[in-house]
């Protein structure tokens, strides 16, 4: 299921089932925070590799493909300023 089908079915939940869910996540939440100001001094580094795994997850499971036109025109064709002599 992904993220948008979740948003999505939260409209047909009653209002008791979204203060449970509220409850759960802000839970949740509060325990993320409290594991981020244990650990404060790691390595930049690995917190980047673990963000660039996470996101090539997340691609994988919402079955995102990339194609070359998908990055066709992206690049600045231009030689650069003009230089005036």
């Amino acid at each position: 299921m992904t993220l948008q089908e979740i948003i999505t079915s939260l409209d047909d939940l009653s209002v008791e089932d979204k203060t449970s869910l509220f409850n759960v996540l802000e839970s949740q939440l509060s325990q993320i925070k409290e594991e981020v100001q244990e650990n404060p001094l790691q390595n930049k580094g690995d917190s980047f590799w673990e963000g660039v795994l996470r996101f090539r997850e997340t691609i994988e499971r919402e079955g995102i493909e990339f194609t070359d036109e998908d990055f066709a025109n992206l690049r600045d064709r231009s030689p650069g300023r003009e230089v005036e002599l």
